[in-house]
């Protein structure tokens, strides 16, 4: 991250040549002057309390909410205690949202600020997403956006999926695990806009490309360990980049750690 301090203040912007910009910020007193972005500006507290001034309204942001401020809407903010607040950000283009919703006016959350709990897991998604993993970037967009846009009221039923596309590309994620694997690779694989296989996928297969993909190198990661590969070797085989990166998601999908779950007394469960 590039790192900018002013008298206490700072601000970390990731370096990125995605279109999306993230940062993170720290304000002691005054954090930002009446101002407008011709994108979402989508922040989530991680300490503190932030004063949001949007639409005529003065809010409080404690930890754990989100901030959604719409497109070329006028915005600005200070600390909200002495202590000061500290967030996380990401803009989002108006263009990269309108190609999921598809010609459906831009999803607005009344107010600005939410607690909802579906929200806030997709824009930590949206947050932690790694610019190196382009998948799993596209599939937290997929899901921030549509997500948003039922809080918003808008209403994403009635999407009719193609199934042979949907096979298409799981066959594709199957016969290519140790590659890097994109949403425009599926897409061309499955002749379908990647956005509508996005969605495809989901309703047949009931999981996100990138989920699947992810517990299939999983799968790899144990036939590996269990045949003699160190854990080291199986994360790189089975298609992650590292062993740290593939322990990241042992333990969230399995709720335990890859070299806990070799253990014996653990491996014995498994027989």
């Amino acid at each position: 991250m590039q790192d900018i301090h002013t008298a206490g203040d700072w601000v970390k912007h990731t370096p990125t040549s995605s279109t999306l910009e993230r940062f993170e910020a720290f304000f002691g007193a005054h954090a930002f002057d009446p101002h407008r972005h011709d994108t979402y500006a989508i922040g989530r507290i991680v300490a503190g309390v932030h004063r949001l001034n949007y639409r005529g309204e003065s809010k409080l942001c404690l930890p754990g909410e989100v901030m959604i401020v719409h497109p070329d809407e006028s915005h600005g903010g200070c600390a909200g205690s002495d202590t000061g607040f500290r967030y996380r950000g990401v803009y989002v283009p108006p263009s990269l949202v309108q190609q999921i919703v598809w010609g459906k006016p831009l999803p607005f959350l009344k107010g600005g600020v939410t607690r909802d709990s579906r929200l806030g897991v997709a824009a930590n998604a949206l947050l932690d997403a790694r610019e190196a993993d382009p998948l799993a970037e596209d599939d937290a967009l997929y899901g921030f956006v549509t997500t948003l846009a039922q809080l918003a009221g808008q209403s994403t039923a009635g999407k009719t999926g193609h199934f042979a596309a949907a096979s298409r590309a799981r066959e594709y994620i199957d016969d290519n695990l140790d590659r890097p694997i994109t949403l425009d690779d599926l897409a061309e694989c499955a002749e379908r806009d990647r956005w509508s296989l996005s969605n495809d996928f989901r309703l047949f297969y009931g999981t996100s490309p990138h989920r699947y993909l992810t517990l299939r190198r999983l799968d790899r990661v144990k036939q590996l360990v269990q045949a003699g590969r160190s854990l080291s070797e199986a994360a790189v085989e089975a298609g992650f980049f590292d062993q740290s990166h593939m322990s990241r998601h042992f333990k969230k999908n399995f709720g335990l750690s890859p070299s806990r779950w070799c253990s014996p007394d653990v491996a014995s469960l498994h027989e």
